[in-house]
């Protein structure tokens, strides 16, 4: 396989969870969140791994028990600007998976074959896609009559026809690292939150020309986030199903 790297987007406080720690060190079963995210990427055989911190940055780096390197996020501006302050890592060369350190049910066998897929069909960037019975909330994945990849919409800027549309973005990709460094210098944050996102750096590769693609998996669960209490019981819950 070509040079693969994971960036890992740890840097949140996760407010909703009601706590003083950050999301990702929550744990299951004596495992933190993040935890489970670097074991299954070391599984799908990803070792150069990089975790963008940011609040609370001590904390976490106490609590996570992995080799990983970790990079700064001073404020949190974003999903895209997480990315932006990794740009060292990142490098122009290979490609790098991005994933969410508050997702501890992605599969690495799940992993594996987005980054197969990626690399098989010569991808710049590859969206791991779900269908969701309820999508309220995320990100659509538009796509044209043929199937193709169009764009990936934010659901609060979703037409009402493009609200229809099951196919979800889960926030997990795979870019080309030469690819997302050219459209990271393009991305702006001329939107309602100020923010920088990483799903626009999608539709600048895709508008220069490159090849975007989004690989839908089977089981919606491996994408769930933890941003409550609760979801953090529904993700013990599957966990010792499993």
């Amino acid at each position: 396989m070509a040079t693969m790297k994971a960036l890992i987007l740890a840097a949140g406080k996760g407010s909703r969870m009601k706590s003083d720690l950050p999301k990702v060190v929550h744990k299951i079963n004596d495992k933190c969140l993040a935890e489970y995210v670097i074991d299954e990427v070391k599984k799908a055989g990803v070792d150069d791994i990089c975790l963008v911190t940011g609040y609370k940055e001590d904390i976490v780096k106490a609590n996570i028990n992995r080799e990983v390197s970790y990079v700064n996020q001073p404020e949190q501006l974003g999903t895209g600007h997480a990315v932006m302050c990794a740009k060292d890592f990142l490098g122009n060369e290979g490609s790098v998976l991005i994933l969410c350190g508050d997702t501890p049910l992605i599969r690495a066998e799940s992993l594996k074959n987005l980054m197969d897929f990626h690399i098989k069909n010569n991808n710049m960037a590859t969206v791991l896609s779900a269908k969701a019975d309820d999508p309220t909330g995320y990100g659509r994945i538009v796509r044209n009559e043929k199937g193709e990849f169009l764009k990936n919409v934010e659901h609060k800027d979703a037409s009402i026809e493009e609200r229809k549309i099951c196919e979800i973005n889960s926030g997990m990709y795979v870019f080309d690292c030469q690819a997302l460094s050219n459209a990271l210098s393009h991305l702006k944050n001329d939107n309602a939150q100020n923010e920088y996102y990483l799903p626009d750096a999608v539709y600048i590769i895709k508008n220069m020309g490159q090849k975007v693609d989004a690989m839908m998996i089977e089981d919606m669960t491996e994408i769930a986030g933890v941003n409550t209490k609760e979801q953090l019981e529904y993700a013990k819950s599957v966990i010792d199903n499993r």
